[in-house]
């Protein structure tokens, strides 16, 4: 028979190595099986994971809030219908802004919308009924004439941001406009321009 020293080197062998490292534990928590990387956008905790669809917002009481620009030299609004903007949209348009702006020291990039609706999607060919179907991905609801990015924190050329902007728009589902500090408000697909007084031409209302 076996000796017990043989046992034991043989329980040895087929017995699981443990990797002994302070990390070993966090490693192996299920908890961060599921947590949200950094790289990720996505809100930090939500009190129910599941939520209505909802509609895309309209803006009909006359709020102009969010169509113009607030932290940045340029950027660009939603000049299309409204649309539901995803997060791997917006962080794809991100990318593309940031990639552009690198060469410039101190370039920051704005972005003033942020996903944190839950969309739950079912599968294809499925029965009605049986609950709501399961989380796919994070999205938000951006009504016509909302800012989505700026760019700013450095002095940009006109040319330069156009192009860095152009790129983030391919990148989004709707149609988009670039705009500057000088550019009106937006009421859905109304520009509120100031009331020009009696006896001035707009041209004398434009600073130099």
């Amino acid at each position: 028979m076996f000796s017990l020293s043989s046992v034991r080197s043989l329980l040895a062998v087929c017995r699981p190595s443990i990797w002994s490292s302070p990390f070993a534990p966090a490693l192996s928590s299920p908890s961060l099986v599921f947590a949200r990387g950094r790289h990720q956008l996505a809100p930090r905790s939500v009190k129910f994971l599941k939520r209505h669809k909802g509609v895309l917002p309209v803006p009909t009481g006359g709020s102009i809030k969010g169509t113009t620009l607030t932290f940045g030299q340029w950027g660009i609004r939603v000049k299309g219908n409204g649309a539901r903007i995803t997060a791997k949209q917006l962080k794809s348009a991100d990318d593309a802004l940031k990639r552009k702006l690198k060469p410039i020291k101190g370039a920051k990039v704005y972005m003033r919308i942020f996903p944190d609706i839950p969309v739950c999607i079912k599968g294809n060919e499925t029965r009605m009924g049986k609950g709501k179907g399961s989380f796919e991905f994070w999205a938000t609801r951006v009504a016509p004439g909302r800012v989505i990015f700026e760019i700013g924190g450095a002095p940009i050329r006109e040319e330069l941001a156009r192009e860095a902007l152009r790129l983030a728009c391919d990148k989004l589902p709707t149609l988009m406009e670039f705009i500057d500090h000088k550019a009106p408000p937006r009421l859905g697909n109304l520009l509120i321009t100031p009331d020009v007084p009696v006896g001035i031409t707009p041209q004398q209302t434009i600073a130099p």
